[in-house]
């Protein structure tokens, strides 16, 4: 994990890394939770005879539970001290190139692109990209907008 001192100085590294996730692993014990969590209860995420024989080989993962594992790959990548509050303020360009088949390793490579300064904090743009352990494509690419608080009113 790569630590900050002080939400300020991220200010000077726009356009730079900020670091990579650990590893995690997606089982179906996730996969079929976050299904029972949204409703999505389509096959290919659920059946594993039947997904066994569809087009991916497997079942797969949601897309959204691969966005889904944005904030808990965030926290192992990198850490700012002074940082008391985050908020997730939004989303822009996300996209899922290549799916997540049941058992895959994922992590998530973070580059700051905007910093935007706030009373009390600042607003970070950070592009995620999540990479598939073995695959030659990302399973999710990002920008994920996050509102982060070193002075609390």
């Amino acid at each position: 994990m790569r630590r900050f001192e002080r939400l300020a100085e991220l200010q000077a590294r726009v356009g730079q890394a900020l670091g990579s996730s650990a590893w995690i692993v997606v089982e179906q014990d996730r996969i079929d939770r976050f299904a029972q969590a949204t409703g999505d209860l389509q096959w290919i995420h659920v059946d594993p005879l039947r997904a066994a024989a569809g087009p991916f080989g497997s079942t797969i993962a949601h897309g959204f539970l691969t966005l889904a594992l944005l904030p808990e790959m965030s926290a192992s990548a990198y850490d700012v001290a002074d940082a008391q509050m985050g908020i997730n303020y939004g989303l822009n360009r996300v996209r899922f190139p290549a799916p997540v088949p049941v058992g895959s390793r994922l992590r998530g490579h973070f580059k700051l692109i905007d910093y935007t300064p706030l009373d009390g904090g600042a607003q970070l743009t950070v592009e995620v990209s999540m990479e598939r352990e073995g695959a030659a494509k990302p399973v999710c690419v990002a920008e994920s907008i996050v509102r982060r608080y070193s002075h609390l009113a």
